[in-house]
């Protein structure tokens, strides 16, 4: 185990525009994100990218950014020096992907100060645009991400067809090259088991349906994020007004069974679960990142339907936040091993809630 100094001050903590927890519906839709897939015209696609190739494109796109800066007051992040630790923390704050945080290709990401924008480069796709809103906002965040593509557009040689669209790295991409998808927190639909027929219903209507942290991950703490799987030969106005409609169904799905959740036996129940969840986080002395989300999702959803009083969702967002590996490292300055962080866990969210010791 590596520490830090333990006189030094935690970083500052700041949520990022994803979970500040505002805008519409934002008891239910966590945040809203629109991410466009854009390659470079006199480049392989990233899967055939070599080495020396990888390099003058990442020269390339820093350079011009650099000599036209594009709005927001994008500042690129060269992720070369940048170690594991802080490669943890930015895909926890959704700044890059797993996958981004793995490469060994040069790479990095143009982040805005307010985190509401995150240029990724040379992941998948040479230039992966992520802009997001808070709450239940699809047409905000693609208004902000079409200025900033027009921007891109102004600065760089981006790959079109005019048979196919933009020309991306994964078919499943070509066209618009537009994913839109909205983070949903339902413990409604997973306490009355009804999560499966959701999510079937979603994928139905061609509709992706994954865990915190995208393809691949799991529903961790009740988190869903749900977006389009289909880009060819539709607009961008369609592809909102889909997943608008579908995400729509879902809060109201999901509202009908808190409600649900709220009356006559069931209450009990729901009551119970709420304050189990409460007292393992006031008492337990370990926890994992699965069972902290877990509870913190539960007490969420108490805040939410008035079963708890004297918490803000302010502070269990910020709980979320600080209970993964590498946001917990960083607020303690200290390099701790999965038991230690568990133990470490434990303490520091009842800090955060301001639980009895």
């Amino acid at each position: 185990m590596s520490k830090g100094r333990r006189g030094d001050k935690p970083p500052e903590f700041r949520p990022g525009t994803w979970l500040l927890g505002t805008g519409p519906d934002n008891d239910i839709a966590i945040c809203t994100r629109v991410r466009l897939a854009r390659n470079l015209q006199g480049f392989a696609f990233a899967p055939c990218l070599q080495e020396a190739e990888s390099t003058k494109l990442y020269e390339f796109v820093t350079s011009r950014l650099k000599q036209a800066p594009l709005p927001d007051k994008l500042a690129v992040v060269d992720l070369a020096p940048v170690d594991e630790l802080e490669r943890s923390v930015l895909v926890e704050r959704h700044l890059i992907s797993r996958e981004l945080a793995a490469s060994k290709r040069p790479s990095g990401v143009a982040v805005d100060p307010e985190e509401s924008v995150a240029v990724m480069i040379n992941e998948e796709d040479h230039l992966r645009v992520q802009v997001f809103a808070p709450g239940l906002q699809p047409e905000a965040a693609w208004r902000h991400a079409e200025r900033l593509d027009d921007a891109l557009i102004q600065r760089l040689p981006i790959a079109w067809s005019e048979e196919f669209g933009f020309l991306t790295s994964c078919p499943t991409n070509t066209g618009t090259g537009l994913r839109l998808s909205v983070m949903l927190h339902l413990p409604g639909l997973v306490w009355s088991e009804e999560i499966d027929k959701a999510t079937n219903t979603a994928q139905k209507i061609h509709l992706a349906v994954r865990g915190l942290y995208g393809e691949g991950s799991r529903a961790l703490g009740d988190f869903y994020q749900v977006s389009n799987q289909v880009t060819l030969g539709r607009d961008e106005v369609t592809i909102q007004n889909d997943v608008l409609l579908a995400v729509g169904r879902l809060v109201q799905w999901e509202r009908e069974v808190r409600g649900a959740l709220l009356r006559g036996s069931a209450r009990v129940r729901t009551m119970d679960r709420v304050h189990r969840a409460l007292g393992t986080l006031e008492r337990a002395q370990i926890l994992t990142s699965e069972e902290a989300l877990g509870c913190l999702s539960a007490v969420r959803f108490g805040i939410e339907s008035e079963l708890l009083d004297g918490f803000e969702i302010a502070a269990v967002n910020r709980a979320l936040l600080l209970s993964q590996p590498g946001h917990l490292q960083k607020h303690t300055r200290e390099l701790l091993r999965p038991e230690e962080r568990d133990q470490r866990r434990a303490q520091l969210l009842r800090e955060v809630l301001g639980c009895a010791p």
